[in-house]
């Protein structure tokens, strides 16, 4: 009996593998073993399931480093490959303040 899991193939779209490279090492580690759980028919450990696209297709990578939140989207729509979507890093949502002054 063969032990060994079948890996399907990674799709990158777009600029999501330059843009997963650009990010620290231990993301691109992170992201890299996510993605294989994927490529094997796992679940990753970092993944989420996105809501709001009709079944569990969509997963999501997050991660946090130094401060940062580092995303990873990809599905598993296609039985052959897995296809990554996109790689960023999320943007802080700034508030802004306005004060009211008073001049006498």
């Amino acid at each position: 009996m063969n032990d060994i899991p079948v890996e399907r193939p990674i799709l990158w779209v777009a600029s999501s593998k330059r843009d997963l490279m650009d990010m620290p090492s231990e993301v691109i580690d992170d992201f890299g073993f996510g993605l294989y759980q994927a490529q094997i028919g796992k679940h990753p450990d970092i993944g989420k399931t996105l809501s709001g696209f009709g079944s569990s297709n969509v997963v999501e990578l997050v991660k946090d480093h130094q401060g940062d939140t580092f995303r990873a989207v990809y599905t598993v729509r296609f039985s052959e490959v897995i296809v990554v979507l996109h790689a960023f890093q999320k943007r802080a949502k700034r508030v802004k303040r306005h004060q009211n002054k008073i001049w006498s």
